[in-house]
């Protein structure tokens, strides 16, 4: 496995508390982006999908926080599940959860209206979760 994974792995420990760095500062983004993203004039679809992409981006990198020995790719299918599962559960109109998606946390956490691009969207915050993922575990192997 010549360049796929170091030679000598990273404790579980370090690669969970580099994960969850990484994870405050895709938390940072995806705030910037939903708070700033329209007073700095950026197209709705970028505020929109942008924070939907950092979204899951987070699910992944938690995801590996809290499971720092599985694999990327099974971080990346464990997030796709859930995101799936989110996106799904938006369909979902139960009156003590609608009311918690019109809480801050709740559209931020589950968001509100179900939309099929969302899930577009997730794959690609997925995929480049690992890439991130996969550039800092190769600069620690060095």
């Amino acid at each position: 496995m010549h360049g796929v994974q170091p030679d000598k792995p990273v404790a579980p420990l370090q690669t969970s508390l580099i994960r969850a760095g990484l994870t405050l500062a895709v938390i940072a983004c995806g705030l910037s982006l939903r708070w700033y993203g329209f007073p700095l004039g950026l197209p709705a679809f970028v505020v929109k999908y942008g924070g939907s992409l950092l979204w899951a981006t987070m699910v992944f990198l938690l995801v590996g926080v809290l499971l720092p020995r599985l694999t990327r790719s099974r971080l990346a299918a464990i997030a796709v599940a859930i995101a799936i599962v989110v996106e799904f559960s938006r369909l979902v109109h139960a009156p003590w959860l609608d009311a918690f998606r019109l809480t801050t946390a709740g559209a931020l956490l589950l968001g509100r209206i179900f939309s099929l691009w969302n899930l577009v969207a997730y794959a690609v915050g997925i995929a480049f979760g690992v890439w991130i993922d996969g550039l800092v575990g190769w600069a620690k192997a060095r």
